[in-house]
């Protein structure tokens, strides 16, 4: 019915707008408690083979939401009723921010892909500190595991932008660090949005290190928040972009390895339009309307390039540096397909737009199967497989 009726319907309509109101609906729906119950019981697939233990977290099977999702950490709670293992909310910075102009956010349905130049609109880190404390003093049911990414202001962005000074960044990432490490079960960095003019230029080896540094140091001087928790143990993951070369992809790599971090997430969005199946200058007018490099694209296009840098990743490392695999994963094949190339956890966006409400449930249920096929007992011993 979703695909026949429900996303037919929905995809004739404005996606930013389509995306809010469905979700708010979605939202209320389940927030009584027996609704929450019944939409999990609908959903869930249990099956212990599926379990993956990394970093000291226990993750009930391998398949999370990525982030750009619930920007506002809004909705995590009733997410995690559709069976996925982990959501992460964001991206939020240190100051709200309206993003950039709308339209800023279109669907590619020949690719099965999305366009976004969102620009990270979000109400700031301060204002989701407070959702996400409220959220947790009514907390009703058991969630997901909560990652959080964090990204930087884009006045800041402006400010540094073609300088060599990062202190501001570094000042505005330590900020939103600060208020979401109590409530987070990880926190990723995020430094490959390509909708943020300048961005990309920490990705740079010596800008990274210097960020990530500093975010390790505020941990290890103030191992305890406000809130009295422990941010001693907060797993610290980066996330990068699908367009860097092999040899800065090596650079960037050894950078964050030398800082000890939990974890990279590969990949963002891509800038590239290879091989789209769009009307060129359908695209192109949609890409007129973002601001340059035209926005990313996520979804099918990607399957292959974002399994291809998992992989490259998984050999440069060795498989000693835990992966999360997202990009164009968009069923259970992919999905088994990330994995064996070195993701020991993975992250869905366009698949879950595409394949609707029960696509985690699809997906765990086929990796399930290929278990069984594959004679394998359980998902941890098909990490890196391919490799």
């Amino acid at each position: 019915m979703w695909r026949l009726l429900f996303r037919p319907m929905l995809f004739r309509m404005d996606p930013e707008w389509v995306h809010h109101c469905s979700m708010n609906l979605f939202a209320a729906s389940v927030n009584p408690r027996f609704a929450k119950a019944l939409v999990s019981r609908l959903t869930r697939t249990d099956d212990p083979r599926l379990e993956v233990n990394k970093f000291g977290i226990s993750f009930k099977n391998p398949v999370g939401l990525a982030a750009g999702f619930d920007k506002d950490a809004l909705w995590f709670e009733a997410l995690s009723t559709l069976g996925f293992s982990h959501i992460e909310v964001g991206t939020l910075t240190g100051q709200s921010q309206p993003g950039n102009p709308k339209k800023r956010l279109f669907r590619l349905p020949l690719d099965e892909a999305i366009l976004n130049c969102m620009g990270f609109n979000n109400r700031g880190s301060e204002e989701a500190e407070k959702s996400l404390l409220a959220a947790r003093k009514k907390a009703t049911a058991k969630r997901a595991v909560l990652g959080i990414n964090i990204g930087l202001t884009k006045k800041i962005a402006d400010q540094i932008h073609g300088t060599d000074s990062i202190q501001p960044a570094i000042d505005d990432y330590l900020l939103s660090f600060r208020r979401m490490s109590p409530f987070a079960d990880y926190i990723t960095i995020n430094v490959s949005s390509p909708n943020t003019p300048g961005l990309r230029d920490l990705q740079h080896p010596k800008k990274l290190g210097e960020l990530i540094a500093a975010i390790k140091c505020e941990i290890a001087n103030d191992g305890i928040s406000q809130t009295g928790e422990d941010q001693s143990e907060t797993p610290i993951f980066v996330k990068l972009a699908p367009d860097l070369s092999q040899k800065e992809l090596e650079e960037t790599l050894d950078a964050v390895t030398e800082q000890d971090i939990s974890g990279i997430i590969a990949t963002n969005t891509t800038i590239s339009a290879e091989g789209l199946l769009t009307d060129r200058h359908q695209l192109g007018s949609m890409r007129c309307q973002c601001p340059t490099p035209g926005g990313g694209i996520s979804g099918r296009p990607l399957t292959k390039r974002s399994r291809d840098f998992v992989a490259s990743i998984f050999r440069r490392t060795k498989g000693q540096l835990p992966i999360i695999g997202v990009g164009g994963i968009m069923n259970g094949a992919d999905a088994w397909n990330m994995i064996a190339a070195g993701a020991s956890l993975i992250q869905v966006y366009s698949g879950f737009i595409y394949g609707g409400p029960f696509f985690v449930k699809s997906s765990v249920d086929e990796l399930s199967r290929r278990l069984d096929k594959a004679n394998v007992s359980s998902i941890n011993d098909i990490v890196g497989q391919d490799i």
